[in-house]
């Protein structure tokens, strides 16, 4: 299995998932389509599936251009506010694309719709978060409570495998990480903004 990421818009990340034993390959949130039909070409891989992740525009915009451009894709969601969706997605779901075994987790809070695709080959493992987990901190509570992204993070996400690597829908590590010296004092007692 190989990933590759695909910026899109100002900070979001669709990305391409191949399967390397078929050549075929599965694309995540494309919301910018002509940008993973590139990719797809350059990386010389025949698309055949969509995984959206939940119903946002900057995640399921691109569905129904690309669908226009490619209608024989597959579309995968857990969502029916989700524009071309063909497959309606249970929690704990599993299937095979290819050689790439794949599992659907309900990961509700950010959407009550937001699924996250664990997807391995057997040896590699990934999980495609979308906007429920980024690299130090989650998704905002649209339509859910802190309970349910509390289960969607603890009970969910964190009982994958420690080897999973995980792919969000953002760039947002920057801004999540930044530590406001204001109220450091208050969250890091042993941190001191003149050092």
């Amino acid at each position: 299995m190989k990933v590759i990421a695909v910026p899109a818009l100002e900070d979001n990340y669709s990305y391409l998932i191949v399967d390397e034993k078929s050549n075929e390959a599965i694309a995540v949130d494309p919301v910018e389509p002509h940008k993973i039909l590139k990719a797809a070409e350059d990386a010389k891989v025949k698309l055949i599936s969509v995984f959206t992740t939940h119903h946002h525009w900057d995640h399921a915009g691109g569905n129904e251009e690309l669908l226009s451009l490619k209608p024989e894709l597959t579309v995968y969601g857990a969502d029916d506010r989700i524009a071309k969706l063909t497959n309606f997605v249970k929690d704990n779901e599993e299937f095979k694309i290819g050689s790439l075994n794949v599992k659907c987790l309900m990961t509700v809070c950010h959407t009550s719709g937001s699924v996250s695709f664990f997807v391995s080959d057997g040896e590699e493992k990934a999980v495609f978060t979308g906007d429920t987990l980024f690299i130090g901190g989650c998704g905002r509570f649209f339509e859910g409570s802190p309970e349910d992204m509390y289960n969607s993070l603890l009970n969910v996400l964190a009982v994958l495998p420690k080897e999973t690597k995980v792919y969000c829908g953002h760039e947002y590590t920057k801004s999540n990480l930044k530590v406001n010296t204001e109220s450091s004092s208050y969250i890091f007692p042993w941190y001191s903004s003149s050092a």
